[in-house]
């Protein structure tokens, strides 16, 4: 898993190679220029110093304050580089990221905390932008820099540079077990980030139900008990984070002290140089620190590992519902829909129905069979929870049906492309979601380039276009988040006007005018008869006094339809609907 996860994120940063090779040869340069600032020490005291060379010392000045410059520039050069790199692969990942999210099935939504998914976008991609960003940069300049070390130590003293190399394999059992630790540890901690996002998520969105029921001490405790979990997770990766840097300094330090104890014994006995032992000692130190910094670039690996374990399980989801090779468009509704023994349960649309007896499995809907001619108004009532609703999100395939099917004009939807199928749909439901923009830009999102005459029209018809006027600055003015700043009437109207401008022949309304009180549903009402002229029709609706006009009313009760006919047909049959009628009309 990990090798497949740091390939995935290579992939990522591929389209951006050209870059990454001046990186590279930058990081050469700063490498080879980091060893020869180490190799002058040898010179420089030797000549300067015990031979007293002014003039030596002043070119040794010079060369270093050169090099230094231009090690600089190209240090600037790789770092900008690789800053730059990491963003743009960060950017397609999250892009790539929300696209594919927006591909997914409703039904991921339904399975999948808000909050997780959010972490994956913010915190997730934070551990793999510091990863891609800082990691390559370390790996490589540092290695390259170790390479021309070694190259240095070597030439200085081959006995000593061997001595001083011992401690490399002595390094790789530690660290693979720190490796392993830290990859497990930062996997829970970003696990425990995830929850405290989904948190924030459920009760900042919730802050008015609360507030109304006086549950802010409530609140504030999951919050404290959530950060607490967080907290201990992360000291758990800290306390193996940290504790790998004295355990690496421990074998360095043991290694330079070798190096220091023989060397100096090696002057004594005249074996060995001042001069040669200092530059020997500042090349080992150079070449010990990318060992000593390894903590870090470790800890910053494991943890973007396991933050591209968790982005590409989502990456690599399927959606559940999508077009089928070459679909076909759907153009225009001519005759009627009909769902014929449809069967759907929400725990089957995840497994292969080939190979699973679907049978043995409690149903949803079971065995549904709806005719809705073209023109026709119909309506879906029952108890709640009978599967109303399963029904029309079936229709626009926010699922599929487990068995049967549904057609439109004798064709299966599921042979029509999802886009063009949806387009043809408006869809009203009894919880609006409006998003934190202009009412205008509202009421266009299903149809972006609109004029703003077919936007007052769509209005008109929604009887929406009046309150619109008089807001602060008309179409122009912001709801807020949720249409928070519109009352209940206000935005279902606008949700109509929504639906309604796309000018589609179907239209589902699910309990429209439901959360609305008296004067709002009066009002609603009468724009969902302007709207329901021409069109097909399918209502969903608890108060049955806005379904006597329907065509057709399918009573529906666990799942399957145990009623079907005309306002009065029902009263008449004395069953099911007729009790729902006179529950709700009693004296």
């Amino acid at each position: 898993m990990k090798k497949d996860t740091l390939l995935k994120l290579i992939r990522f940063a591929l389209p951006y190679k050209k870059r990454f090779i001046v990186a590279l040869i930058s990081m050469i340069i700063v490498g080879a220029l980091t060893s020869a600032l180490a190799y002058l020490v040898k010179p420089g005291i030797n000549k300067a110093f015990i031979e007293k060379d002014k003039r030596f010392l002043i070119v040794i000045s010079i060369s270093v304050i050169v090099i230094a410059f231009i090690r600089g520039i190209f240090s600037y050069i790789q770092n900008y580089l690789m800053v730059w790199i990491g963003q743009r692969v960060i950017m397609d990942l999250r892009n790539k990221l929300y696209e594919h999210l927006q591909t997914l099935s409703l039904g991921y939504f339904i399975t999948h905390r808000t909050g997780k998914l959010i972490s994956h976008l913010t915190n997730d991609m934070m551990y793999i932008q510091n990863a891609v960003t800082y990691v390559p940069a370390h790996l490589i300049r540092d290695g390259t820099t170790a390479i021309f070390l070694t190259g240095v130590i070597f030439y200085l003293n081959w006995k000593l540079a061997l001595l001083s190399i011992i401690v490399f394999p002595l390094l790789a059992y530690p660290l693979r077990k720190f490796s392993r630790k830290m990859r497990r540890r930062s996997y829970r901690a970003q696990e425990e980030m995830a929850n405290i996002y989904n948190l924030l998520n459920e009760k900042i969105t919730g802050i008015k139900i609360v507030k109304a029921f006086s549950q802010e001490e409530r609140e504030i405790d999951l919050m404290r008990d959530a950060n607490k979990r967080f907290f201990s997770s992360v000291m758990k990766l800290l306390k193996t984070a940290i504790l790998q840097r004295p355990v690496m300094e421990f074998f360095t330090y043991t290694g330079a002290s070798l190096v220091l104890l023989i060397g100096g014994l090696a002057i004594i006995e005249g074996e060995m140089d001042v001069g040669s032992l200092f530059s020997f000692l500042a090349a080992l130190n150079l070449l010990y620190a990318p060992l000593k910094n390894f903590a870090n670039v470790n800890q910053e690996i494991q943890q973007a590992i396991s933050a591209g374990e968790r982005i590409f399980g989502v990456l690599e989801t399927e959606a559940y519902v999508k077009d089928v090779e070459n679909p076909i468009e759907f153009k225009e509704f001519k005759n009627e829909i009909v769902y014929e023994n449809v069967s759907f349960s929400y725990a089957l649309e995840k497994i292969d129905k080939d190979s699973f007896n679907i049978d043995s499995v409690e149903h949803d809907l079971k065995n549904i069979n709806i005719r809705i001619k073209k023109g026709e108004m119909v309506a879906l009532v029952g108890p709640s929870g009978g599967g109303k609703t399963t029904i029309v999100h079936l229709l626009l395939r926010f699922y599929d049906p487990v068995k049967g099917r549904i057609l439109i004009d004798g064709i299966d939807i599921r042979n029509f492309s999802l886009k063009s199928l949806r387009r043809s749909i408006g869809f009203v439901s009894q919880d609006i979601i409006l998003f934190n923009d202009t009412v205008k830009n509202n009421i266009k999102y299903g149809k972006p380039n609109a004029s703003d005459e077919e936007v007052v029209n769509a209005s008109k018809v929604a009887f929406a276009d009046e309150f619109i006027r008089k807001l602060p600055y008309g179409y122009d003015t912001y709801i807020g988040e949720r249409g928070v700043k519109l009352s209940g009437g206000e935005r279902q109207r606008i949700a109509i006007a929504r639906a309604i401008l796309i000018n589609p022949p179907i239209l589902i309304l699910d309990e429209a005018t439901a959360s609305l009180d008296a004067e709002s549903e009066r009002i609603v009402q009468e724009a969902l008869d302007r709207v329901l002229i021409g069109r097909t029709a399918i209502v969903i609706a608890h108060r049955l006094s806005t379904v006597r006009k329907a065509d057709k009313i399918y009573v529906i009760d666990k799942g399957m339809v145990v009623e079907e006919g005309k306002h009065s047909e029902l009263l008449e049959k004395g069953g099911l609907y007729r009790r729902l009628y006179e529950l709700q009309f009693k004296d």
